[in-house]
């Protein structure tokens, strides 16, 4: 198959796979993991690392040049280094990134570097221990905050940073982590709070728009809009007036939408592919893969899967109904 088939019915062509290589994290950050007694999917259930690079070759074959490794926590699952080893030897990819929250990542940097991983994005949503805490049920702040220094040590160019800003709980910190972009060269990304959280207690309420986010940013700094990367990129960038180092981007899926340009496909950690993250459907490609399709069958599969993909999220229609599946079980 030549590059570029893989398309959906809107005309938008799939080029970023999204690979969840476990369910399972060492957070319980209310907006993905509320919940403490979570029953994780058993080992037998979820892709093997074979299973994860056979579909990332296929994809590659149709045009995938981006993939990225999430969660979960990709960290946590055993070995991961070996995943992203042969990964970065698919031919076609030019992109591997992986979404981690840092945790253990101080001590992991230079071997995943090391591994063929070209870049990292970071999530801290506060840079008040209390709060981080309150968040994230974990007193981890150090850590991750360690584990970003660490990154930029062993190469990395400079990570992103994912901040989900939430009314009344950090969002008084918008304008300190643009200081800490400034001082630490990383690029921010303010993500909108999403309705993805195992309890289904997303609160509309909460939410802290993206033209809020940047006015918060302009009441402390003047920045300047840069252009996107690519059309599907997700994020409005901005660069700091003045010159400092540093970059802000704004992820605004509910007041903002972006899904006219999406080039995404994600890969769950037990095998079915998800055309968007609030489709109400998964496509089972781990049963084809265990009883024996070959990878014409397979590929034909991804094919016919992307050509079901939505024309968008239905997150401000009346009659918008939560995914049963969680961030932590689609993968970001």
């Amino acid at each position: 198959m030549s590059e570029g088939m893989l398309k959906d019915k809107f005309a938008r062509t799939i080029r970023d796979l999204r690979i969840s290589v476990t369910d399972r994290c060492n957070f319980r950050c209310f907006y993905c993991i509320p919940d403490e007694d979570i029953v994780w999917k058993r080992k037998q259930e979820l892709l093997t690392y074979e299973e994860i690079i056979l579909v990332a070759k296929i994809g590659a074959g149709l045009g995938v040049h981006k993939l990225r490794l999430t969660g979960g926590e990709p960290l946590v699952r055993r070995d991961i280094e070996y995943l992203i080893e042969e990964l970065a030897k698919i031919p076609g990819v030019s992109d591997l990134a992986l979404t981690t929250n840092s945790f253990e990542l101080k001590d992991r940097a230079i071997a995943l570097r090391s591994a063929g991983l070209t870049r990292l994005t970071i999530s801290c949503d506060s840079l008040n221990a209390d709060t981080f805490k309150t968040i994230t049920r974990r007193d981890g702040l150090q850590e991750v905050l360690d584990g970003i220094e660490a990154a930029v040590k062993a190469g990395f160019p400079a990570p992103k940073v994912n901040c989900v800003v939430i009314r009344g709980l950090n969002d008084g910190e918008v304008a300190d982590f643009a200081d800490f972009s400034r001082a630490t060269g990383v690029r921010m990304r303010f993500i909108e709070y999403m309705p993805l959280d195992n309890g289904h207690q997303w609160d509309r309420s909460l939410l802290v728009g993206g033209r809020e986010i940047l006015q918060k940013i302009k009441e402390r700094h003047e920045i300047t809009p840069i252009s996107r990367d690519t059309p599907s990129e997700t994020a409005l960038r901005y660069v700091f007036a003045d010159g400092a180092p540093g970059e802000i981007g704004i992820i605004a899926p509910v007041t903002m939408p972006f899904c006219g340009a999406c080039s995404r496909l994600r890969l769950t950690a037990d095998g079915n592919l998800r055309t968007c993250l609030f489709s109400m459907v998964d496509h089972n490609i781990k049963d084809r893969i265990r009883r024996g399709d070959d990878e014409e069958l397979i590929r034909q599969f991804m094919i016919e899967t992307v050509l079901k993909k939505e024309e968008g999220h239905r997150i401000n229609e009346s009659d918008f109904v939560q995914p049963p599946r969680t961030m932590s079980f689609i993968g970001g």
